[in-house]
């Protein structure tokens, strides 16, 4: 395994430069699945140790230790993570945001829902490193952390195009949502921020077999999920940040939409796969 990807942080934890990406590590210290998790943003992820099953339309793909993957934001996988013969699963995410891409040429060609990197070069993680700590750097300009940013879309030349909803409505009322998953959005005030009625909203989301309720409930536990495995937040005080008061009832909410409890998620020993419900 190369140096650079020796040189892991034991903690999870959770960066953000706004307008310019979000980093995050995970520590897992069993195994998990996770259904149905939506990729918003264009992600990289580089697994450390253990190893990373991804299931989508496209198929089944498994990434090593040592080894990265570039997943276009607008698509889902069910996502397993092991340990393998390491005492934890730990990795590396790093999503662009929409600002930054908005600066970027995407290099011309077809969309790819899913690109594998393979064993990265050292240089690779130590830019990964280096970026990761641009953005909680109050010393550096947002100018310099971008170019950081967009020093890793190059990594990628040849991806094509990263985002695969731009033809689609639910991801727009996703991502307005996910803006402030705490409150208690009303139709009204969705419809109304997208300049229509609400009728035509729930005739716009049905016709892409969703609905407003459906779409709040998914970016609430993506939320949670994030949370639970890239910061050592309470998980009293997740589920008030993604607006439950009742800890219990956040915890059933979790359970039914990706099959394991936010405790099982942050369970320190390790222990046979959780199956999903």
């Amino acid at each position: 395994m190369p140096p650079a990807i020796r040189e892991i942080r034991m903690q999870p934890s959770l960066v953000q430069r706004s307008g310019i990406a979000v980093s995050g590590s995970i520590v897992q210290r069993q195994p998990l699945q996770f259904r149905r998790v939506w990729i918003d943003l264009p992600t990289l992820v580089l697994v450390e140790s253990g190893y990373k099953i991804l299931h989508g339309e496209a198929g089944s793909l498994r990434v090593e230790a040592g080894e990265a993957v570039a997943l276009a934001g607008g698509q889902s996988f069910d996502i397993t993570n092991y340990l393998g013969e390491a005492p934890s699963y730990r990795a590396r995410w790093l999503c662009w945001e929409r600002g930054l891409l908005d600066q970027w040429r995407a290099p011309p060609g077809r969309p790819q829902s899913v690109v594998t990197l393979g064993r990265v070069a050292p240089a690779f993680a130590e830019a990964f490193t280096a970026l990761t700590q641009s953005l909680d750097d109050p010393a550096l300009p947002d100018a310099v952390v971008g170019h950081r940013a967009l020093e890793m879309l190059v990594w990628l030349e040849g991806v094509g195009r990263l985002l695969l909803d731009d033809a689609t409505f639910a991801p727009r009322v996703r991502r307005l949502l996910a803006g402030d998953p705490a409150r208690e959005w009303r139709a009204a005030e969705v419809s109304g921020h997208f300049a229509m009625s609400e009728a035509s909203l729930r005739r716009r989301l049905a016709a892409e077999e969703t609905s407003l309720s459906v779409i709040l409930l998914d970016v609430r536990m993506s939320t949670a999920l994030t949370l639970l495995q890239s910061t050592a937040q309470p998980v009293t005080r997740i589920a008030g940040e993604v607006g439950y008061q009742s800890p219990s009832q956040f915890a059933v909410r979790f359970r039914q939409r990706f099959g394991c409890s936010p405790t099982d998620v942050r369970r320190d020993s390790p222990r046979g796969m959780v199956a999903l419900a």
